[in-house]
């Protein structure tokens, strides 16, 4: 699918940009498309919300192996679950798609942006608009607020859902026999915790 062809809303001058990854699976299909269109990602995996730390590592790892397959950069963000609580504490209990997720987005997309300007990159964008548990407003309002943090950067705000790709998401989860986790990351996402009432 072409630039021309796609519903996917391409910003004049973006040939490269760096792509904040949750997971291996969203990120296939997002991947292809920008490689098929003359747009070379640097993955980065920057997830201090996922929990438990062995859940982490299997998606990092995945994550990892879906970059080594098709050639393209990958960055390692650090891994501080401690620090992510913090930034989420008092927001615990918290419906999905609140406020929680709504810190956790800014937190992680201010780290994404820090990463591209480090890299002089100008534009970002996050696989979090492809995910299925996430609020695309959330995703989008977050995006601005990295923006706005971190200078000289530009938040690539696209529904990564979009002309196919998530059906295409879902084909490449098979062909490349990801892991396909069950919940968002975080402790409090897991459908079997509830807070007390």
């Amino acid at each position: 699918m072409s630039r021309k062809q796609s519903p996917v809303s391409v910003p004049e001058g973006l040939d490269k940009v760096l792509l904040h990854a949750c997971c291996a699976p969203c990120s296939s299909a997002i991947v292809e498309w920008m490689l098929e269109n003359g747009i070379r990602p640097v993955i980065f995996y920057y997830n201090p919300n996922i929990y438990p730390q062995k859940e982490y590592m299997i998606r990092k790892d995945e994550s990892k192996r879906h970059a080594d397959m098709v050639g393209v950069e990958w960055i390692d963000g650090d891994y501080d679950h401690d620090r992510w609580l913090d930034c989420v504490s008092g927001l615990e209990c918290q419906p999905e798609r609140g406020a929680r997720c709504m810190r956790c987005f800014e937190m992680r997309l201010i780290a994404s942006a820090r990463e591209a300007q480090k890299l002089q990159m100008k534009f970002f964008t996050t696989t979090l608009a492809s995910s299925r548990w996430k609020d695309l407003e959330q995703v989008s309002k977050a995006g601005l607020v990295a923006q706005n943090c971190v200078e000289g950067t530009v938040f690539w705000a696209q529904n990564w859902r979009k002309g196919g790709l998530y059906e295409r998401r879902n084909q490449l989860l098979r062909e490349y026999g990801f892991y396909n986790q069950q919940y968002c990351g975080c402790e409090f996402s897991m459908r079997r915790l509830q807070c007390d009432k």
